[in-house]
Order: structure tokens, then sequence, then C-alpha cells
């Protein structure tokens, strides 16, 4: 399956759009070396081979990944390895989020989760990819990984 393809998948139009929407928003977003794929049956972002032999410790024949979205049946969702493993993007993240958006914010430990597509803060996910590059990632990952 392709990105496009998974698109394809979201019934609803109005949906299809703001999702359509959310992935142009990280395509032009985040930084270079990410690369787009299908990865854990969402679309996902992540550190090709070329870039970081190792790939990803659970299975070193998977890139490293670093950003996914997915869209649920009842919410779309982004999820953000660098929200999960550095504190301050975390922080960061929280506090600049009532400034973006009318509803509380849904998350877990990566998981940004968007209830009602007309309430996604676009403009905050766009702040959001622009404050990692792949080096950032490689390193607080390869940090966690020591610890």
């Amino acid at each position: 399956m392709t990105p496009s393809e998974y698109i394809s998948n979201i019934e609803a139009p109005e949906r299809r759009a703001a999702f359509e929407r959310l992935r142009a928003v990280v395509l032009d977003n985040i930084p270079d070396g990410f690369e787009e794929c299908i990865s854990y049956g969402m679309i996902g972002y992540v550190v090709p081979h070329r870039l970081y032999a190792p790939g990803y410790h659970c299975d070193p024949k998977l890139p490293l990944p670093f950003v996914s979205i997915a869209a649920q049946k009842n919410f779309f969702a982004l999820y953000h390895m660098g929200v999960y493993a550095v504190p301050a993007l975390y922080d960061w993240f929280v506090a600049e989020y009532p400034k973006h958006a009318k509803t509380k914010l849904d998350m877990g430990k990566s998981c940004i989760r968007f209830k009602k597509i007309e309430d996604i803060p676009y403009e905050l996910v766009a702040q959001l990819l622009q404050k990692m590059t792949v080096e950032d990632w490689v390193g607080v990952y390869e940090e966690e990984l020591k610890k």
C-alpha cells in the first residue's frame, strides 16, 4: 500500500480532505532526510537506512520511525516520537496547544488525537515538525538506547 492508497481508503470526503491537508502539512514541514512510507499500517516518516544504517532496534530491517499519521474510526492520530523522548519538546507542545486549539488536548505518550477534523491545529503541527532534524532524532534515539 502507498500513502495515496491509504488516503483513498478514507470513505468520508470531508475526512479525506482533512487528512490530505494533515499529510501536506507534514510533507511541507518535516525536515529534509525523513522519508514517507507505510509503517505499522499508517503513513510514516522514517530515517532511512542510508542515513541510519542500524535501523530500528526492535527490528533492524525497518528504518528508524519518527512520525506517523493515521485515520482511525473516531479520530486522526499524529504519533511523534520526539514528543515522547524529549521532555522539553513535550512541555513546549502541551503549553502551545491551548494557543492553537479550541479543544482539550487528547494525548498519550507519543500519540496526539484529533477527534474533530475542524479543530486540527495545522500551524502547531507544522511548528512541531520543524523542531527536530534527522540528526537531532538519531542523537536522541541513540542516547535513549544507552539507558
